[in-house]
């Protein structure tokens, strides 16, 4: 059997129909771009629909319960991405577990298009389950298009990232307006069926894909694959079913706890997931030197990229909160819905990411290493928040501020986001040993699991705190680590062992 790491590139290594680029990127940029739409249209909703009275068709929950379940929901998207990736890697391939998870996140959000907290909790559980198998499962399929040698895989995932970026901006438009200004359920329908109109184009464009993703990694002889089969079922169909009889006895009340309690207790799990998964990965894999240095440098980069996205996630609870109550939602007389300023970010993605592909091209050997762009990533971001400051302090006077403030900080994010987000992944495919591929990437997302519960708890200090005193706290942490790896940026890039 061949390997499956290096058979599907074998064929595509000399494929440039799309741009340049192999054929099979264009069906995984528009899969993409269909997920990121649900997602991203539903999230421009989710905390001002919990937020908002039930005289306003919103579930009327206070601030502090509503951030918790943003928190619990924007963080188990994408920690699922490990269980994902390891029954993909395991069972089912990359590609069948995309398909999978599609169909899963376009049932979750049509079941959030019936207006009762039943449909609304078990609509949030799909899209938990489904975003786990396709989000990292997808972006390893990208990786499998090129050899590790060929010099257009950051520029090929960059291309994908403006797929992510497309979804992420139109979403809020479309959603955000039928959520706010028709039905919030029309705009979770919206959502569902932006998924299912790529599943559609992810189905017919398999042919371009060569064998990328076909095959579980390191499948073995049929024997050794049946025995491993055997044991993926039974742990998968056992965790299914506790999590499945935990739902029910939550819901009918058997087991009486709140939204923040659970929320609370993902919090010492997600914990619990992180330490013991860093702990085993040390001590159970049979690591080459190369290799084990560079699982120092992934760890140092998982905290640098959780201490990101616990900042730049505060866009959909946070920022979202204040642009719904404190920033004014008018412009020439007309009128428009709070969630449209989530689509600034992916516009300012689309406007600024050729800028940076052009400067780190342009600037050739003197190109800035992973670690040095990882911490621009995050004293920016910490910068946005700084500039906040100054919009907090007017709108505590009752004002409702400009949208040039919101705009400003997006701006500044944006810039951060292009020197993180886009390296972090290509970083992670070459990094990363070959064997467990799927697995590592599910580590990228575990990183961004952490920094959106982070993110999601933060918004319920949005009541508690002045906004100027919280906004600044923010903004100082972020900068304030930024700097810090900065510091010890020569020493990462020793560990990479050569990977840029």
């Amino acid at each position: 059997m061949p390997d499956p790491t290096t058979a599907p590139v074998t064929a595509l290594a000399h494929d440039r129909a799309f741009f340049g680029h192999p054929r099979g990127l264009s069906t995984l940029f528009f899969t993409e771009m269909w997920e990121r739409f649900s997602y991203y249209g539903m999230r421009a909703l989710l905390i001002l629909f919990m937020t908002a009275s039930v005289a306003d068709g919103g579930l009327g929950f206070d601030t502090p319960v509503a951030g918790a379940v943003y928190g619990l929901y924007t963080s188990m998207v994408y920690l699922t991405t490990l269980p994902g990736g390891w029954l993909a890697d395991r069972l089912i391939g990359q590609r069948n577990a995309v398909f999978y998870g599609g169909v899963l996140i376009a049932c979750g959000h049509f079941s959030m298009a019936f207006p009762s907290l039943a449909t609304f909790y078990l609509g949030l559980a799909l899209i938990v389950i489904g975003t786990g198998l396709l989000k990292g499962n997808v972006s390893v399929i990208v990786g499998q298009l090129y050899t590790p040698q060929d010099t257009r895989r950051d520029a090929g995932f960059s291309i994908f990232y403006m797929g992510i970026n497309l979804g992420a901006f139109v979403a809020p438009l479309v959603c955000g307006y039928l959520g706010q200004e028709v039905n919030w359920h029309y705009g979770f329908a919206a959502a569902g069926i932006g998924m299912v109109i790529g599943l559609i184009q992810y189905t017919m464009g398999g042919k371009y894909l060569g064998d990328a993703g076909v095959r579980p990694a390191g499948a073995g002889t049929p024997e050794e694959f049946g025995r491993r089969k055997q044991r993926t079922i039974l742990w998968s169909a056992v965790s299914a079913a506790a999590l499945a009889a935990f739902g029910i006895a939550a819901y009918t009340g058997a087991i009486g706890v709140t939204p923040t309690q659970i929320s609370d207790g993902a919090g010492y799990v997600l914990l619990v997931v992180t330490v013991g998964f860093f702990v085993w990965l040390f001590l159970s894999g049979d690591w080459t030197r190369e290799e084990r240095n560079r699982l120092y440098a992934i760890t140092v980069f998982f905290v640098a990229a959780a201490l990101f996205w616990s900042l730049f996630e505060q866009a959909g609870s946070t920022l979202n909160l204040f642009a719904d109550r404190d920033t004014r939602t008018t412009f020439l007389g007309f009128s428009y819905p709070s969630s449209w300023f989530q689509s600034v970010n992916s516009l300012f993605v689309w406007t600024l990411a050729p800028v940076f592909a052009w400067l780190w091209i342009s600037l050739g050997s003197r190109e800035p290493s992973t670690s040095i762009k990882f911490s621009l990533g995050l004293i920016l971001v910490g910068a946005g928040f700084g500039v906040l400051v100054f919009g907090a302090r007017l709108a505590e006077g009752g004002v409702q501020v400009s949208p040039l403030w919101l705009i400003a900080v997006y701006l500044l994010h944006t810039a951060g986001e292009l020197c993180l987000s886009p390296v972090g992944l290509s970083a992670m495919t070459k990094l990363a040993p070959a064997r467990i591929a799927g697995l590592m990437m599910g580590v990228w997302f575990l990183a961004t699991a952490v920094g959106n519960f982070i993110a999601g708890r933060l918004a319920g200090f949005y009541e508690a705190l002045p906004l100027p005193d919280l906004f600044t706290t923010i903004a100082m942490f972020g900068i304030g680590a930024g700097v810090l790896l900065l510091l010890v940026s020569p020493f990462l890039k020793r560990l990479m062992g050569g990977v840029n």
